[in-house]
């Protein structure tokens, strides 16, 4: 039976999130509140947490799976960004954008997409998540709570539980968080691809 630990979205309790970190190093699966939407975490080379999300959401191998990282000098560690497209990431972030980039190799072949070799990246803007990083120390694999067959993704901590309880290991509440999944641009190509509108608004890069 899931966890259920309530932090704050603004001051986050060291203790919680020292808990959350422990269950994450121990191999656990988190459903967890971002800036935009719930997501279901775990750490990068956790296979098996992998394996369960896929099961959750019922994906594929083509899907693309996030990195959630705290800052850019840890997301330029796991894809390749030249300056330009950099320019353009940064004038939006932190904020509810996911950005599809080619991987390197410090990301797991498990985790990029299996043909053309991406990764979804974030620096979300939440004071809760950046705990979470800065004790973890490395990004947070991340996919949207999104179910199969439904249109929005969940937005209670408590229904989550619920839901869940039984194929994760905790759940995160931290208040209202949106329904709303992050805007997806994919810049594998060397430009910018609207792949998903979201809570970002994508104008800025059509």
């Amino acid at each position: 039976m899931a966890k259920f630990l309530d932090i704050h979205p603004q001051d986050p309790q060291p203790r919680a999130v020292a808990q959350v970190v422990e269950l994450l190093k121990s191999g656990g699966l988190i459903a967890y509140p971002t800036d935009s939407c719930y997501a279901l975490g775990a750490q990068i080379g956790n296979r098996e947490a992998l394996d369960r999300i896929r099961s959750i959401r019922h994906l594929d191998s083509k899907h693309h799976f996030t990195l959630v990282c705290k800052d850019f000098a840890q997301l330029g560690q796991f894809v390749m960004v030249d300056n330009d497209i950099f320019r353009s990431i940064k004038a939006v972030t932190p904020g509810p954008y996911t950005f599809i980039l080619p991987a390197t190799k410090e990301v797991p072949r498990r985790l990029a997409h299996p043909k053309k070799k991406t990764v979804g990246v974030r620096i979300p803007d939440s004071p809760l998540i950046h705990a979470i990083l800065d004790a973890l120390g490395e990004p947070l694999l991340s996919s949207t709570l999104l179910l199969p067959d439904e249109e929005t993704p969940l937005t209670q901590g408590w229904e989550i539980k619920e839901r869940l309880e039984h194929v994760v290991d905790a759940v995160i509440d931290s208040g209202d968080v949106g329904a709303e999944p992050t805007t997806v641009i994919d810049f594998s190509r060397g430009y910018a691809e609207v792949v998903r509108q979201g809570m970002g608004d994508a104008a800025r890069f059509i």
